[in-house]
């Protein structure tokens, strides 16, 4: 599937629903978890930027399902129940990474509320992790199945709006 220039993802933090838009059109829908400290763009809140994003960068082209990620680098691990008990600790970045990147400055842009800099993705999660309650430190988390399809149906400059509502 080729989506026009028009197409945007919209995520919305009430709904915990990441919508794929493409002239007004929803094509895709699928249940995600925010942030549970709510929304905000501080750097160190825990909290989910909103606002106008762009996907900068698609990270794990190729990658087995539930591959585990450490600072944006496939580690050859595949994620099992004996990982997780073996680091309890672990913020679980799986599968695939959409890095965001705030467009709009002094809202999620530069200096302390910079999306990028704080590391905002969009990325999968361990399949116990339940979907539409927010419960990230800030990332958007999705299934490991629904993250690879919006993956393969979107390039690196999409918008992406974020919003409350």
């Amino acid at each position: 599937m080729r989506l026009l220039i028009g197409s945007f993802i919209r995520i919305s933090i009430q709904n915990q629903r990441l919508e794929l838009v493409e002239e007004g059109q929803v094509l895709r829908s699928y249940s995600v978890s925010t942030a549970k400290n709510g929304a905000g763009e501080q750097n160190g809140s825990g909290k989910t930027p909103r606002g106008e994003h762009i996907v900068r960068a698609k990270i794990g082209d190729g990658q087995p399902l539930n591959s585990v990620f450490v600072g944006r680098r496939p580690t050859g691990e595949i994620y099992s129940s004996t990982l997780a008990e073996k680091f309890p600790n672990r913020d679980w970045i799986l599968t695939r990474i959409l890095w965001l990147s705030g467009c709009e400055p002094g809202k999620n842009r530069l200096r302390d509320r910079d999306s990028m800099r704080r590391y905002i993705y969009i990325h999968g999660t361990p399949d116990t992790e339940p979907m539409g309650v927010p419960l990230s430190h800030g990332c958007v988390r999705m299934r490991n199945h629904d993250v690879i399809d919006l993956f393969d149906l979107i390039s690196p400059g999409i918008r992406v709006l974020i919003t409350e509502s």
